[in-house]
């Protein structure tokens, strides 16, 4: 299945300049820049759905969680009160997600995890990007683990 099955429309890009940017930089050089969060050195991917209200296409670069092929995808929004905007548009519109490691996107479809499932993918998110911990710790929320995995 392509992205354009899934996903089709209007883009809207980030309000966050630095986002905005990101997401250019990473899709214009097929992921040889604008890959690392800041200067970290820590892996990013460029993930790709329909917004929830405004039925445009969104994008948003995250830390790269990969296990066998499939992506935690982790709504931590450092630590905050509340989740970022893209949980609600992955909850509304699951099977229109489209995930990008390198050079070309790809279609997946998300599912939202918990139980010891999320326990398992949140271990490896915690080993990839250890400030996971810290954020559960200054927030009341459980945050939010999705697990996005190549659509057939």
């Amino acid at each position: 299945m392509s992205v354009s099955d899934v996903l089709q429309g209007e883009y809207e890009p980030s309000a966050s300049r630095f986002v905005r940017e990101q997401v250019e930089l990473y899709e214009r050089t097929g992921g040889r820049e604008g890959n690392t969060l800041m200067d970290t050195g820590m892996p990013v991917v460029i993930v790709t759905m329909r917004g929830r209200s405004s039925g445009k296409v969104r994008k948003v670069a995250l830390m790269r969680v990969e296990h066998d092929g499939a992506y935690a995808l982790v709504g931590s929004q450092g630590g905050t009160p509340e989740n970022p905007a893209w949980v609600h548009n992955l909850r509304a519109a699951p099977d229109e997600v489209a995930l990008q490691d390198g050079p070309e996107p790809f279609a997946v479809r998300v599912r939202e995890v918990g139980g010891e499932e999320r326990r398992v993918w949140w271990d490896r998110a915690v080993a990839a990007y250890p400030p996971y911990a810290d954020y559960q710790e200054k927030t009341d929320r459980v945050i939010p683990v999705f697990v996005a995995e190549r659509a057939d």
